[in-house]
């Protein structure tokens, strides 16, 4: 307004109610609920199963979060996503990846790009598809690929690179790429 790039009577107008909301660090009991209720929405998301330890929630709470809900957001969608083995967010902060108060993400950005990332992502849901479907449906590879909507030689192909094998007695000669006879 003092520089006159806003209307004074405009301002008064849409100044009736103000809300202050603290910045998390300020509201540090709140963080594990945020965090946990972020762990479940990218667990779903990402079909995973991933859980926080208590130790996980100590570092969270001690972290400054100059970032506020938006960085903590990030940090648990990124645990989810990208730690394939028991290593906890604590294991990343050990390994130096945190930051201070300078405004940087908390975890350090992986070596691999966005579009890396994204391909590993979407490898992993179509392995899972592919393989919810092959047991709903006892390995029967027609009506898997009627049901995801592929060419048979397709979902063959599909089975191979996702490393995929049928439970024992389910194994045919002819019936499956890079398999015996296939």
């Amino acid at each position: 307004m003092a520089r006159g790039e806003f209307r004074e009577d405009l301002y008064y107008r849409v100044n009736v109610v103000e809300i202050r909301v603290p910045p998390l660090r300020e509201r540090r009991e709140e963080i594990p609920a945020l965090a946990s209720w972020f762990l479940e929405k990218f667990n779903a998301q990402y079909g995973r199963q991933k859980q926080l330890s208590p130790e996980t929630m100590t570092h969270l709470q001690q972290h400054p979060w100059s970032g506020n809900v938006r960085e903590l957001e990030n940090v648990v969608r990124r645990f989810v996503v990208l730690t394939d083995v028991a290593g906890e967010i604590e294991a990343l902060a050990a390994r130096g990846h945190t930051r201070g108060r300078n405004g940087h993400d908390p975890v350090r950005q992986p070596a691999e790009g966005l579009r890396e990332i994204a391909r590993r992502a979407a490898r992993e849901a179509e392995r899972k598809a592919l393989e919810d479907v092959l047991d709903r449906v006892h390995w029967n590879r027609a009506a898997a690929s009627r049901i995801l909507k592929v060419s048979y030689k397709t979902l063959l192909h599909k089975i191979v690179d996702c490393g995929l094998t049928p439970p024992p007695g389910r194994q045919s000669a002819n019936t499956w790429a890079g398999g015996p006879g296939g």
